[in-house]
């Protein structure tokens, strides 16, 4: 039974799901066709609105009402009648999708500009995605809703492709609203999606260098198309994620590959916007701040600025003010894109070699506590989801196991464990094997089962892909080398040096006995 329906979902029988993909198009906009865009969005964001408000006031009802509360009491084994509970609260105060669709519709209706603004199919669409938001708070996925300001609505999206928001004859028409769309015939990508069937399409808004572009997105049914190099092959990978790359090791390859390589992070740039945006925004709203005092940093006297004050406060925003702003998101931008475009590179390397991935259950949310700033540069949640998704997508799999039950990173190969600092990232292996840490923990990943190492698969394997682990950690060491030397002493630390020269070419030979 789903979670859904554990929780009160309707009882409807599912659709059959069908695989999609997605297909962006630049469109040609014009001032008036904007104008005429820009008020639709505004009417979707208003509804939207309404309808989300209207949602979470109908889900506060259910989740305090008796029979609600009583179905939680109840134990989990019983699974029907907890169902059954929760789906008679939910229908006592309304609360589904197909009832807030309705209430979308009398609200248009009311409204008149909506109902005039925007379709019947398009004001449902709108009124389910405000529904699964305010679900998530009702599942535990979410704390809290957000509702949308002009510059936050930034899509929309139809029903179906047969009437309202469509794609026709290479044009968006909505309504009376006919949008030409930029198509790059030499495109195989664009090509495909557009001899590919259309489920239904999505019109966006994006901000590039201070200008709004628009586009559409095609849902498509089917497989996206898939270019030359991109391919995956059938095989097992052992996957090791951390903060800022990811080690795998495959049947007969193994590699150490960095997360946004070379992507400039425009640093000192931003640095010299925020504080010029600061400087513009104690000029503009002197009473918003407290009053500048002496500290002493040392042995000087220094003058700090007064921190804002509390509460809420009307804030001036300057023309030269909102310029830098625009400069500051636009570097943003670009430094997310970039790290997207070479993040999605390590995705393919990886499954060339493999579409069955075994990696450790870590959990990305976690480290962001600890490590934003890293998170935030280097996106290793992202590499995660787009590793399951395009896996599963190729009929592969992506198996996770528990971290505290394997400690990968603490296991020899004889079955001991021991313990070692995060700074430690070399593995000294009580059998005599010396290997980079996080090669040798996807490599022990291959071989686990249901929460489960096989240590004798490790052992009669080692032998064979000593020489792949060897020349992996050679190459992420020579790639090192080739960064400034800033970052070279941050990714690659004096205790991961090694010498190739006097290493037999079986390591684990050396103390065979004690795998014995």
């Amino acid at each position: 039974m789903s979670l859904i329906q554990n929780l009160g979902g309707d009882k409807t029988v599912a659709k059959s799901k069908t695989p999609s993909f997605v297909t962006t198009i630049s469109l040609v906009v014009d001032s008036k066709q904007e104008s005429e865009l820009l008020a639709r969005f505004q009417a979707s964001r208003q509804l939207y609105n309404a309808c989300l408000n209207e949602a979470v006031t109908r889900m506060e009802l259910v989740k305090n009402s008796d029979i609600y509360q009583a179905a939680r009491k109840l134990p989990r084994e019983q699974k029907k009648q907890r169902s059954n509970m929760f789906s008679e609260a939910r229908k006592l105060y309304r609360y589904s999708d197909y009832e807030l669709q309705a209430y979308a519709t009398l609200v248009s209706n009311k409204s008149k500009w909506i109902a005039d603004k925007i379709d019947s199919n398009t004001q449902q669409t709108i009124a389910t995605r405000a529904f699964r938001a305010s679900e998530k708070v009702l599942f535990g996925l979410a704390k809290k809703v957000r509702f949308k300001t002009s510059n936050r609505f930034r899509s929309v999206e139809g029903k179906t492709n047969k009437q309202g928001l469509r794609w026709k004859d290479n044009q968006v028409v909505w309504g009376k609203l006919r949008l030409n769309s930029i198509i790059d015939k030499f495109n195989p990508v664009i090509q495909h999606g557009l001899n590919s069937p259309v489920k239904y399409i999505r019109l966006l808004w994006k901000e590039i260098n201070g200008k709004r572009r628009w586009f559409i997105q095609i849902i498509n049914e089917g497989i996206p198309h898939q270019k030359p190099q991109n391919y995956v092959l059938e095989g097992t990978i052992g996957l090791d994620l951390n903060i800022s790359n990811i080690a795998f090791v495959s049947d007969n390859q193994a590699g150490l590959l960095p997360f946004a390589d070379k992507v400039p992070n425009f640093q000192k740039e931003i640095t010299r916007l925020q504080q010029k945006m600061q400087r513009s925004q104690r000029a503009n709203n002197p009473d918003n701040y407290e009053p500048d005092f002496l500290a002493k940093k040392g042995r000087k006297i220094v003058t700090k600025k007064g921190k804002v004050k509390k509460g809420n406060r009307r804030w001036n925003k300057s023309k030269s003010y909102k310029k830098v702003a625009q400069k500051k998101r636009e570097l943003e931008r670009r430094k997310t894109s970039y790290a997207k475009s070479q993040n999605r590179k390590v995705v393919n390397e990886v499954l060339r070699h493999g579409s069955i991935i075994k990696t450790e259950k870590v959990s990305v949310k976690g480290w962001q506590k600890r490590y934003g700033k890293a998170i935030s540069a280097k996106s290793p949640g992202f590499v995660q989801s787009e590793l399951k998704r395009k896996a599963e997508s190729a009929g592969g799999q992506f198996i996770t196991f528990s971290t505290q039950k394997t400690a990968l990173s603490q296991t020899h190969l004889d079955g001991s464990r021991i313990k070692k600092s995060l700074s430690q990232r070399v593995h000294r292996d009580v059998t005599g094997v010396v290997m980079h840490r996080d090669i040798f923990s996807a490599f022990l990943s291959r071989y686990v089962n249901e929460d489960q190492l096989s240590l004798q698969d490790a052992q009669y394997e080692y032998p064979r892909l000593e020489s792949i682990l060897k020349s992996a950690w050679q190459q992420y060491r020579i790639n090192c080398e080739q960064v400034s030397a800033s970052e070279s002493r941050l990714s690659h630390l004096p205790s991961e040096q090694f010498d190739l020269q006097g290493k037999s070419d079986n390591q684990i030979a050396v103390k065979r006995e004690k795998l014995s």
